[in-house]
C-alpha cells in the first residue's frame, strides 16, 4: 500500500538554485556544497530542478546529473525532490522517469505554462505523470507564472490518489490550508511556494514552505517554523520581519537575486543562464542593503564575511 511520506514535507524546504560556471556548465562542486549546507542545517528535504533551479533551461541530461549529485550528497540524510516541469505532458513524463532512475524520492510538477489548459487538461496532465512513476507527486500551483490556477476541486480530485502527497501553493492564498484540510487525506501536506506569504500560510494551518530564502538562512527559517509550531507568534513574527526586505529583493528578480545573495556568502557564482541575466547594479545594491539589516541582528553566520 502506498504510504504518504508526510514527514518529508514539513518546515522550510529550500528550492535550490542551479550553480553554473563561467563556461555555462553546471557547477557540480558548488551544487554539492549547497546541498551539504542545507543538510547540516537539518532540512527534511531539498528541491532541485524547479523554479529557483532555472529548470526550463536545463537539458534532461543536466537535470539527471543534478539529481544524482543531490542524491549522492544526501545519502538518505534528507529527501530529494526533483522537478518534472514541462508544458508538454510527454516531456514531463520523461523527466519524472529520469528523476526516479536518478534516485529522487519524489517529483514536483507544475501546472503547464503558456498552454493555459482547462482544469480537465490539468487533471489528465498530472494523472499521466503520476501513472508513469512510482514516486510521490507534489503539485505546484503558480498562477503568476502559468496564468491558469489549479482549482480547489481539481486538487481534491487528484488527492483521491494517495500518490499525490502535497501542494506547493504559489497563489498567495493563505486560506487554502484551512479551506481544504478537512476534505483531503490526513497525510496530504500544504506547502507555501511564496516566501512573502509563507508566515501567514503556515500560521493558517500550512505545513511548511518550499522557499528561496531558506537557501540563505536555513537555521533562521527552522527557528521561525519551530516558534510557529509552538504557538510563539510574537517571537516568530519578529524573526520573520527581519527577512522581509531580503524576501522582497528575491521576489523581484528570481533567481538572479538569490544567486547574487548566495555569492555574497561565498557559496556560488551569481552566473545565470539566458533568458535570465545576472542582477544589475541597482538590484545588487538592494540585496546588499537587505543583508546589512540582517547582519545587524547577527541572524546569518557569515554575512559580510
Amino acid at each position: 500500500m502506498f504510504t504518504p511520506p508526510s514527514a518529508w514535507f514539513t518546515g522550510f524546504i529550500p528550492d535550490l538554485p542551479t550553480p553554473f560556471d563561467a563556461a555555462d556548465a553546471v557547477d557540480i562542486e558548488a551544487l554539492a556544497a549547497l546541498c551539504e549546507r542545507q543538510i547540516a542545517a537539518g532540512v527534511p528535504a531539498i528541491v532541485v530542478c524547479e523554479t529557483a533551479g532555472e529548470a526550463p533551461t536545463l537539458s534532461p541530461a543536466e537535470q539527471e546529473l543534478i539529481i544524482r549529485t543531490a542524491v549522492d550528497v544526501a545519502r538518505g540524510r534528507a529527501r530529494i525532490i526533483a522537478g518534472a516541469m514541462s508544458n508538454a505532458t510527454g516531456h514531463a513524463i520523461t523527466l519524472a522517469r529520469r528523476a526516479e532512475a536518478a534516485g529522487a524520492d519524489a517529483v514536483m510538477t507544475a501546472v503547464p505554462a503558456y498552454n493555459k489548459p482547462m482544469q480537465e487538461g490539468m487533471l489528465a496532465h498530472f494523472r499521466a505523470i503520476a501513472a508513469a512513476t512510482g514516486l510521490p507527486v507534489i503539485l505546484h500551483d503558480a498562477p503568476v507564472r502559468t496564468l491558469r490556477p489549479l482549482a480547489d476541486e481539481t486538487i481534491l480530485r487528484l488527492a483521491g490518489s494517495r500518490q499525490f502527497v502535497a501542494l506547493r501553493d504559489g497563489s498567495g492564498d493563505v486560506t487554502r490550508p484551512l479551506r481544504l484540510a478537512r476534505q483531503l487525506p490526513a497525510g496530504f501536506r500544504f506547502l507555501s511556494g511564496d516566501d512573502s506569504t509563507a508566515f501567514a500560510f503556515i500560521a493558517s494551518g500550512g505545513d511548511g514552505a518550499v522557499s528561496e530564502i531558506a537557501n540563505i538562512a536555513p537555521d533562521l527559517c527552522r527557528t521561525i517554523f519551530s516558534q510557529l509550531r509552538q504557538g510563539r507568534l510574537q517571537s516568530a513574527r519578529y524573526l520573520d520581519k527581519r527577512l522581509i526586505a531580503l524576501i522582497a529583493c528575491l521576489g523581484k528578480e528570481s533567481p538572479a537575486a538569490l544567486k547574487y545573495a548566495l555569492s555574497l556568502l561565498g557559496l556560488m557564482s551569481p552566473v545565470t543562464r539566458l533568458p535570465i541575466t545576472p542582477l544589475d547594479n541597482t538590484g545588487q545594491a538592494e540585496v546588499t542593503r537587505a543583508f546589512a539589516a540582517i547582519d545587524d541582528e547577527e541572524l546569518i553566520d557569515g554575512v559580510g564575511a
